[in-house]
């Protein structure tokens, strides 16, 4: 299917014009201001602590650690280039296992007592490089995403998947070879997985982050349990013990730290896995209905935010007040989670234009945030909006659908995204992010990740000749 690219639209009145056409309808500013008034410039108040704008740093695992769990150089160029973005929210920078069976890759970071020193590293360089790049750091609030992997652990070098689901999922254990019960894990598995949550945040603490992130969204551990309708068991079935897990590491976080902040990424909404058709255009696998997902509609393909408006009515009387929305799953249904024209190599084409997925999870943390007025809410999926990120990003935060509009791949290769809005200055188009999901396809083909069309530095390494063949 043939979809127009962002970049075929020069001006504002033909990007508009195309919103409306698909009916995506979002916030879309004329003109973006700079300066002390801009709406993309004013400060959050959180927990106590001042964040200095309204963008952020989104979580990435860079397939770039070393095998025993520390950062590489990749890392740390990486770290300091969040540093230097002018973002003043990193939200965990990196997705860190809180032990080895729960890692997305055998160079995903750990974080441990041997790791710690290496951690606080990394804090280090972002700060030391926002300062050099920006200024203060005063109004820098950093934290660190706390996971395990689950159903989509990999931990061991040529090993392939070693996957601890937490429940039975007829497409997605098919995908996995999982064919019986065996690798799911129990009740007291989880328990003793809560306190490795907990432990880790007690040495995030230590290494000087501000907050830690607990990881409820793509379809790793945290997410999958809260789609576990079916799972027998203290954490399967109810809303209550479904989110148990959850409950349980914020209990024990805040009686065994003594100023950590908390925050959730989650995924709002979830689909059914897709796969390729005949065409290779994305298609829904046949489900029996009703289908029952976290943030879904019984179809299957549709949002209905009843749960996920519960969640955050649970995380107020938690005290957790600040969150990260996403959506579904990188592995399972990609183009709703981050909305591309150009999809992996292992992936589907684009079912739907990428512009109605990314309208779609605006909407719908809009929608949670007019529900819950109170919370702080970090909006993903805008990297697709390209050359007309900042003019949404203004127009979302001006018009309170979203307090902080998070990047992820776009600061792959535009680092300085942020520093170049709020000061002025025109947007560079040879940096800007065209989702060619390069960043994803050399890490499903165990490379690691970068933006290897238009970072240098990347496209002179030698995994560039190799995705040229992938």
């Amino acid at each position: 299917m043939s979809y127009s690219r962002v970049a075929s639209f020069k001006t504002v009145n033909q990007f508009q014009d195309r919103l409306r056409e698909l009916d995506a309808l979002i916030p879309l500013d004329a003109a973006v201001e700079s300066g002390a008034e801009s709406p993309l410039q004013q400060s959050l108040a959180w927990d106590g602590r001042e964040i200095g704008n309204r963008f952020c740093i989104l979580p990435m695992e860079g397939w770039d650690g070393t095998l025993d769990g520390k950062p590489s150089d990749l890392t740390f160029r990486r770290w300091r280039s969040f540093g230097a973005s002018g973002a003043k929210l990193i939200w965990g920078g990196e997705a860190v296992a809180v032990r080895q069976d729960g890692r997305a890759n055998p160079n995903q970071l750990l974080i441990n007592q041997k790791t710690l020193k290496d951690l606080e590293g990394l804090r280090s360089v972002l700060i030391e490089e926002h300062e050099k790049c920006v200024g203060s750091v005063n109004d820098l609030v950093i934290g660190l995403q706390l996971t395990h992997s689950g159903r989509y652990a990999r931990p061991q070098v040529g090993i392939g998947p070693l996957p601890r689901p937490v429940r039975r999922n007829s497409f997605l254990d098919r995908r996995l070879g999982i064919i019986d019960d065996s690798v799911i894990l129990s009740d007291d598995d989880l328990k003793r997985l809560i306190d490795d949550f907990i432990d880790a945040a007690k040495l995030a603490e230590q290494a000087g982050f501000d907050f830690i992130d607990i990881k409820h969204c793509h379809g790793y551990l945290g997410h999958e349990l809260l789609s576990s309708f079916d799972r027998p068991g203290e954490f399967g079935g109810s809303f209550e013990n479904r989110t148990r897990f959850l409950q349980s590491i914020v209990q024990g976080v805040r009686a065994a730290t003594s100023r950590l902040g908390l925050a959730v990424r989650l995924s709002i909404f979830d689909f059914v896995p897709f796969h390729g058709g005949s065409d290779g255009v994305g298609i829904p696998e046949e489900t029996p209905n009703p289908v029952f997902c976290f943030g879904g509609d019984s179809s299957g393909v549709g949002v209905d935010l009843t749960e996920p408006n519960k969640f955050m009515n649970l995380l107020r009387s938690l005290n957790v007040s600040l969150v990260c929305t996403t959506a579904g799953s990188p592995y399972y249904n990609p183009h709703i989670q981050r909305p591309a024209i150009f999809p992996p190599s292992d992936g589907y084409q684009p079912p739907e234009d990428p512009l109605v997925g990314v309208a779609r999870q605006i909407r719908a943390t809009q929608k949670l945030k007019e529900d819950n007025a109170d919370m702080l809410f970090v909006g993903s999926g805008y990297s697709y909006l390209q050359d007309w990120l900042p003019n949404v990003a203004q127009g979302v935060v001006r018009q309170k659908w979203v307090d902080s509009v998070g990047l992820g791949r776009m600061v792959l290769s535009y680092p300085e995204l942020p520093r170049d809005v709020l000061s002025g200055k025109a947007m560079r188009r040879k940096k800007v992010c065209r989702t060619f999901s390069d960043c994803t396809t050399a890490p499903r083909n165990g490379m690691v990740s970068g933006c290897f069309p238009l970072d240098d530095f990347y496209r002179s390494r030698p995994e560039r000749e190799k995705l040229k063949d992938l």
